[in-house]
């Protein structure tokens, strides 16, 4: 069954705070299953946008914790900003992205704020395609009058009570949620300080003002210059050129120019793809004279992505990773082994028997790779527990079990790819030792990465088990398991030795 991503983009009424920004990712970030892809804050506006994707479920608990958090990180009665808002976590919408439906995210938008309102008492508004009256189909209609106007209006009218919870805000304010399809966030600079061109330029470009059909755009000061913040609802329908030239036009009328622009998050490739193809006017472009678009999807970008990953300067991916990594790459290679193996004359009696190999590497493989990220997030749910406060005894309390938990997690991840390594290296002999000679020492090198799997991915089982309480049950039989792998481990690595040396005559270092 293939698989199911959404994105959601919350955007958080804090962007000057560091440690509130840091915490929000890290809300985040403990939920098994999302993946972070950007972050932008905004000083002037006052405001971080997130943006993060994950199967179905795990977003909405992603999205959950985060609203969670910002309401008790964010003071909505002291904070000031450019940007317009109601409340802590501001607006969190939900994308379809791979084998999901506007409709399957208007529904976890229901969820989440029926979640929101009952577990936080939060006033929520469903807008976009989860929007249960028209007019809050528009994130305007909402925030009008702000989170101050909102404050004292909520109590007595009844055209802005909330869809979901409370007709009354406490200092968390209120948040939106709904479904949408992609947008992009775009903002273009002018060389002036005069924020009232900008306002006038806003209203020109925005549709609701009788501008371009996709467009939402205000007018702002950002950095000492004056801005038109954007908001590209349609991009296929209203392109950025056709956006960028209004506004350059309407610029010229005032005199001032495009000083340069600028995106917030995540931009689909089409989008650049069509702009670059507009302002060069090559009619008869195709997409396959991209160069990129040539090659593979491949793995190979992924993994050049992951060892940049490895090599910067961030905390994760790390070791437990670098091992899963391993054992994934060995797996391809004892597929590959299996694989040559396989539609030769000589090999007849064994294909039926690498054939299964190479479907049980496959899966190995898939498995491996999917613990290289695992192993990273079990490493942020550590770090996430001993940020948790402590300054009361329950607080204390809770703070320990978390660590406890998040530890015991983060030995059980590289456990498994000690599992799964020992299993390639079981079958990385088997291929050495009956299939294609060709191949042998590509069986031998899966057997090493294998055995260098195990030997790492088992120095972070026993780190993080040296963190549990003492007698930790669960802490006992990691080790247990991990000793018996090990020994098993020594003597497959015996035998791939002696399989060397008596069918090739090759001996291991």
């Amino acid at each position: 069954m293939a698989r199911k991503i959404v994105e959601c983009i919350p955007n958080f009424s804090e962007g000057r705070s560091q440690s509130v920004i840091n915490a929000l990712l890290d809300s985040i970030r403990s939920v098994k299953g999302v993946r972070v892809l950007d972050q932008h804050a905004d000083t002037d506006h006052n405001r971080t946008v997130i943006t993060f994707l994950g199967d179905p479920q795990a977003v909405e608990e992603a999205a959950f914790q985060s609203i969670k958090a910002a309401s008790q990180l964010i003071d909505m009665d002291q904070h000031q900003g450019e940007h317009p808002r109601i409340g802590a976590a501001d607006v969190v919408p939900f994308v379809p992205i791979q084998n999901m439906s506007v409709q399957e995210c208007v529904q976890m938008a229901e969820r989440l704020g029926e979640r929101v309102a009952n577990e936080l008492a939060i006033p929520v508004y469903l807008y976009e395609d989860a929007a249960r009256k028209p007019e809050r189909t528009n994130l305007e209609h909402i925030r009008k009058g702000q989170y101050e106007g909102l404050k004292a209006a909520i109590k007595t009218d009844p055209e802005r009570m909330p869809d979901l919870g409370p007709s009354e805000m406490g200092k968390a304010g209120a948040v939106v949620i709904g479904a949408r399809a992609p947008l992009i966030a775009f903002n273009v600079y002018l060389n002036s300080d005069d924020v009232s061109i900008a306002k006038n330029i806003a209203r020109t470009v925005r549709y609701s003002s009788g501008g371009l059909r996709f467009v939402k755009a205000m007018g702002v000061e950002v950095d000492g210059l004056a801005q038109v913040s954007m908001n590209l609802t349609n991009f296929n329908k209203t392109a950025i050129p056709q956006v960028v030239e209004l506004i350059r036009n309407e610029a010229r009328r005032y005199g001032v120019q495009v000083r340069h622009s600028e995106l917030v998050g995540l931009i689909p490739q089409k989008a650049l793809v069509d702009t670059a193809v507009w302002y060069l006017q090559l009619d008869q472009f195709e997409s396959d004279q991209i160069l990129e678009n040539k090659l593979e999807p491949a793995e190979e970008a992924a993994d050049f992505s992951f060892l940049d990953a490895l090599a910067s300067a961030e905390p994760t991916p790390g070791g437990g990773s670098a091992a899963a990594y391993a054992a994934a790459s060995a797996a391809a290679l004892v597929a590959m082994v299996a694989r040559v193996s396989t539609g030769k004359k000589k090999y007849a009696e064994i294909e039926a028997e690498m054939k299964d190999i190479a479907a049980r590497c496959d899966t190995l493989r898939k498995t491996s790779t999917a613990a290289i990220e695992l192993d990273a997030m079990a490493f942020d749910g550590v770090m996430a527990a001993y940020r948790m406060p402590k300054d009361t005894d329950d607080e204390n309390a809770a703070r320990s079990q978390a660590v406890q938990n998040a530890m015991e997690k983060a030995a059980a991840v590289p456990l498994q790819t000690c599992e799964n390594a020992l299993a390639i290296l079981r079958l990385a002999c088997t291929v050495a030792d009956k299939g294609n000679l060709n191949a042998i020492t590509d069986a031998a090198t899966a057997a090493s990465l294998a055995v260098a799997a195990i030997t790492s991915a088992g120095a972070n089982v026993r780190v993080n088990v040296q963190s549990l309480d003492a007698g930790n049950e669960v802490g006992v039989q990691m080790s247990e398991q991990l000793a018996a792998i090990e020994n098993e481990t020594r003597t497959y690595h015996t035998m791939i030795r002696d399989i060397l040396a008596s069918r090739a005559d090759i001996k291991l270092f």
